[in-house]
């Protein structure tokens, strides 16, 4: 179930937020403070954040940039005041979106919603593009992990950047020569026998027959390619 955490110092609206949104499917929490509401955020996972603006100690500008230091979710900020608009819209970091006291519950659940959505489909979207899938072989970006027909497969730092490397630039022939200062670096002094030891290596573990192998083809006489990805799909 998707959580929101209410920062509310007017305990009524609080829990009519609350009320309005557990009738659509979210749980919720409250905090009537901007520190308790900090605290919050930083025990739990949460889905998006309502951050009143006039809340007694810690007001709701500055718990944004707080908050902001340690949570990239959806933020929409609740006012009273129409003159605090053009502090959002002029906020350095940008809050999400606002809604203006007296609010209908029902808008308020529907800009929950559209943020949550959104903010879904953005790390989704994120989460694709930094990960890899050639056939069997899975290749996951951020984490730096290889899985071969849902298996991981481990990997040293350069066996890892190799492979990558190669399957980014797919039906491409590289020499030994450019691989190894891609890989290494232009001022490596290993041997391009390197190179060959390392695609050995990542053969072993993404081939079903490393000695007739599918996925990185040797071009006699010019080094590797990694065949097309079309090929595999």
């Amino acid at each position: 179930m998707q959580k929101i955490l209410i920062i509310e110092d007017e305990l009524n609206i609080a829990e009519l937020e609350r009320d309005y949104l557990e009738v659509n499917g979210f749980e919720s929490d409250i905090a009537t403070t901007g520190e308790k509401g900090l605290e919050l955020a930083r025990m739990n996972t949460y889905n998006l954040i309502l951050l009143d603006l006039m809340l007694p100690g810690i007001d709701g500008f500055e718990l944004y940039k707080r908050l902001r230091q340690v949570l990239d979710i959806p933020i929409l900020m609740v006012t009273a005041r129409k003159e605090d608009i053009d502090m959002i819209r002029g906020f350095d970091r940008g809050a999400d979106d606002y809604i203006i006291k007296p609010f209908n519950p029902n808008e308020l659940v529907a800009r929950v919603k559209a943020h949550i959505s959104r903010y879904d489909r953005l790390i989704q979207r994120e989460q694709i593009q930094n990960t890899l899938q050639i056939g069997s072989i899975l290749i996951q970006s951020d984490s730096r992990r290889v899985f071969v027909n849902d298996e991981e497969k481990m990997f040293t730092a350069k066996e890892f950047d190799l492979l990558k490397f190669l399957v980014e630039n797919p039906n491409i022939a590289f020499t030994k020569e450019h691989l190894m200062e891609r890989i290494w670096g232009y001022d490596s002094l290993g041997d391009v026998n390197t190179v060959t030891v390392h695609i050995r290596k990542i053969r072993e573990k993404i081939e079903k027959d490393p000695s007739n192998p599918q996925f990185i083809e040797t071009i006699w006489g010019v080094g590797y390619r990694f065949m097309k990805k079309d090929r595999f799909q």
